[in-house]
């Protein structure tokens, strides 16, 4: 009976441990980009022809399309769920709640902003969504009208993500009205201003995420006038010219501390990790790495999933890719898990974990 208080004590400062780990000095988290963060921005943009806002998109944890690209969660929203905050809404949600009276301010734990399709330039900008730029402006509007308090911005977590539009959108263009070079360097000018802008505006905590490997998704491997590389079965092309960028971006986030005195950043390698997966399908629990679980057409890269015409995998977790362009809920969570809590092949030069308790 004389051991009992002692277990008690030691159940109780375990407890205290466990609590105190899970304490993050970030209390909110604000994504900007495009698909990969996106929950439904864009099915609250009138007009916005963009859409995933049908089945069956987020059939698999949602049980209903939500407007996210997938089956499930993004990397944002895990990355949300690790730092133990309800998922953040989209920012085109929110203000129609307030406009209308249904909600009476912006919620602490953070808004999205990203919107799927979006570029770092104006790509596909006919098509409704909110380019980066516009992104930023709905952001300053919010801090504008104290709906973003400056002590709320220092400890928040800042997620940047874009550019797979912009390349993709040079790509099926058959004559390019720049040289691959020169249109890396002008998205990266774009990445700087946003950079600039972002910690203006108070931000000290920036994960920035390099592109994925585009010229391997279905839709893209199926483009006519692009060679195919038989040694990857990718488009290599497309993945130069997204390895060129990544390299940028590592390079920008190298140089963040000595340009913004105070501010921690990180480059995410979905690269990197997503080829990783390609390479050792079995060890990530995948049993398809080419072809898409939803869709229609060769390797279903032809036909956007759950439009007419178009068949869904049995198990969706079996797949890296859930549409022509997108991958499922299991992609998305393994690559939050390396960023969260990986080492330097992951996420460098610290990862999530390491950022958000600095």
């Amino acid at each position: 009976m004389e051991r009992l208080p002692n277990l008690i004590i030691f159940l109780n400062l375990l407890l205290m441990a466990s609590t105190l780990a899970n304490a993050h000095v970030v209390k909110s988290m604000f994504p900007f980009g495009d698909s990969l963060f996106d929950p439904g921005n864009n099915h609250f943009t009138k007009n916005c022809t963009i859409q995933a806002d049908f089945p069956p998109y987020g059939s698999t944890f949602f049980k209903r399309p939500t407007g996210r690209f997938t089956n499930g969660r993004t990397v944002a929203d895990f990355i949300s769920q690790y730092l133990g905050m309800e998922l953040q809404l989209p920012y085109q949600e929110l203000r129609q709640q307030i406009a209308n009276g249904t909600r009476k301010e912006f919620p602490d734990n953070g808004i999205s902003f990203a919107s799927a399709g979006s570029g770092l330039l104006n790509t596909n900008a006919d098509c409704g969504i909110s380019p980066i730029q516009v992104q930023l402006q709905q952001f300053q509007a919010l801090i504008d009208n104290n709906h973003i308090r400056k002590d709320q911005i220092k400890n928040s977590l800042f997620l940047l993500e874009s550019g797979s539009n912009d390349i993709f959108d040079f790509h099926i263009s058959l004559f390019p009205r720049l040289f691959p070079s020169a249109h890396v360097e002008k998205l990266v000018k774009v990445v700087v201003n946003v950079i600039d802008k972002l910690t203006s505006l108070g931000a000290r905590r920036i994960a920035i995420f390099g592109v994925g490997p585009m010229g391997c998704i279905p839709a893209t491997v199926l483009l006519p006038h692009l060679p195919i590389a038989p040694q990857t079965a990718c488009n290599d092309r497309i993945n130069n010219m997204v390895t060129h960028y990544n390299t940028e971006l590592q390079k920008l986030v190298n140089d963040i501390p000595k340009k913004y005195p105070g501010v921690k950043s990180l480059y995410g390698a979905v690269y990197d990790l997503t080829q990783t997966f390609r390479a050792d399908p079995k060890r990530h629990g995948f049993a398809n790495v080419n072809e898409a679980c939803c869709g229609a057409g060769p390797k279903n890269g032809k036909v956007q999933c759950g439009l007419n015409g178009t068949r869904m995998c049995e198990n969706p977790s079996d797949f890296l890719f859930w549409d022509y362009f997108h991958p499922t809920e299991h992609t998305y969570e393994l690559l939050a898990k390396a960023f969260w809590d990986g080492d330097t092949k992951c996420a460098r030069p610290i990862n999530l974990q390491a950022l958000v308790n600095t």
